[in-house]
């Protein structure tokens, strides 16, 4: 047990610095801090007949329905697939011979698993690096989202018809560097740890524009600029940004083989998603997630074809419900499946490919619509936000190389196949195994 014990403490060490984790602002509260109160405010200097001052009160489905795009965003943020922590390298136990022989004539799948088991006693330390630049939201450009905020009471007319049009442009990053140790404590059954390390970039822009729909005078709805005559400015930019770096949310799993004979098996497990990341700075969930799964694999020499389906139950997140207000929502379940295979090229090299797919149940979703102002013809692009289940599916290739008789290295390219969800074209990954 000295081994597995040494592997645990070199993945504690490696988690260790997100103790001291450097962070600007909470990054789930980014966008409340662009549209909320503090962010996009309209001012005014016209007088109500009563004598009081007008106040220009703008609102608008970014402002009403802030938790819905934090799911939406900051809910698949924090999802992001995690390496699988299986080996590479399976072995089963030859009685005739007394020795463990591999059991497999590749190194398996690289985001994905197989129904083979490490095997008694062995272990498998593994490092991935992984990179996510997110361009899409429902198939929305995250460089051009439009939004309408329309004024307080806009239905009657007049004043309150004015709307304030804007553009908005989202960039969110992430780099992910997992830990993973798999150990086998018998023939047929294996547990594995999972660690990563997060860094989360978010910025967010909005290029606002006041349209005078109801009103001429420009001192009745505004943005201050020096610039603009009486420093009454139609146009003005908002903009918020920050980067989070620390521990994210742990794995645990347990995984066995209900069925073996030749190269056909099936194994059962369990995931057990910890909400180690601090959820306010997009680096976890902020919820516990619990996943069983069936690994399916089949086995035509050097080609290995394989199934994955499991459910993922996800428990409550302030990412769900309300950040500023500390209240808790269920975050949307999933159901997730992959098939793909593997082929051993060479005793040193295989090839891995995957279709990933997964189903969220019940989540938000953006999509486009447009804003027609009362007593005006001209329609202004806008978004808004429905609760729905959808299906995101995405690629993967790859390979694995044996750069010593106990060392693999391995590249992954997981690439968009659907528009739905949060979505980044390509995704590499790369990464070193050991085992013994």
């Amino acid at each position: 047990m000295k081994r597995p014990l040494i592997a645990i403490a070199l993945l504690v060490s490696l988690a260790a610095p997100a103790a001291g984790q450097s962070r600007t602002d909470q990054l789930a509260l980014l966008f409340q801090e662009v549209f909320g109160p503090n962010g996009l405010v309209v001012n005014s200097e016209s007088v109500l007949p009563d004598g009081s001052t007008h106040s220009a009160h703008f609102n608008s489905g970014f402002q009403s329905n802030f938790s819905q795009f934090n799911i939406a965003i900051a809910g698949q943020l924090a999802s992001l697939p995690l390496p699988s922590p299986a080996s590479g390298f399976t072995y089963t136990f030859d009685t005739t011979t007394g020795t463990f022989v591999r059991s497999t004539q590749s190194y398996g799948p690289i985001l994905t698993d197989r129904a083979e088991t490490i095997g008694r006693g062995r272990f498998s330390f593994g490092f991935n690096v992984q990179f996510f630049s997110f361009d899409t939201l429902e198939g929305l450009n995250l460089g051009g989202i439009p939004a309408v905020f329309t004024h307080d009471n806009f239905q009657l007319g007049g004043g309150l018809a004015d709307i304030v049009s804007t553009v908005n442009s989202i960039e969110a990053s992430v780099g992910q560097m997992t830990a993973a140790v798999t150990y086998g404590v018998t023939g047929r059954f294996d547990v594995s740890l999972a660690v990563p390390m997060v860094r989360t970039r978010l910025s967010v822009r909005s290029d606002a524009s006041i349209q005078r729909v109801g009103t001429e005078d420009p001192s009745i709805h505004f943005f201050r600029d020096p610039d603009a005559p009486e420093g009454y400015g139609t146009h003005r930019q908002f903009f918020a940004s920050g980067t989070a770096t620390g521990l994210g949310d742990v794995l645990v799993r347990v995984k066995g083989t209900a069925f073996r004979e030749g190269s056909r098996g099936v194994a059962l497990g369990l995931d057990v998603r910890l909400p180690t990341g601090d959820e306010r700075d997009l680096l976890g969930s902020g919820a516990l997630g619990i996943k069983p799964f069936a690994a399916v694999s089949l086995g035509w020499g050097r080609f290995s074809p394989h199934i994955n389906v499991g459910y993922q139950w996800n428990g409550r997140s302030v990412l769900a419900g309300n950040v500023k207000a500390d209240t808790r929502a269920k975050m949307p379940d999933q159901l997730l499946f992959s098939v793909g295979a593997d082929i051993g090229v060479s005793d040193r090299f295989s090839l891995a490919a995957d279709v990933l797919g997964a189903r969220a149940i019940d989540s938000p979703r953006l999509f486009p619509t447009s804003f027609t102002p009362q007593g005006s013809s001209q329609a202004f692009p806008d978004v808004a936000f429905r609760t729905s289940t959808f299906t995101m599916t995405a690629g993967a290739v790859g390979f694995k190389i044996a750069l010593a008789r106990r060392l693999l290295a391995n590249f992954n390219l997981r690439f968009r196949l659907s528009d739905a969800g949060l979505v980044d074209r390509a995704s590499p990954l790369f990464g070193v195994e050991y085992g013994f």
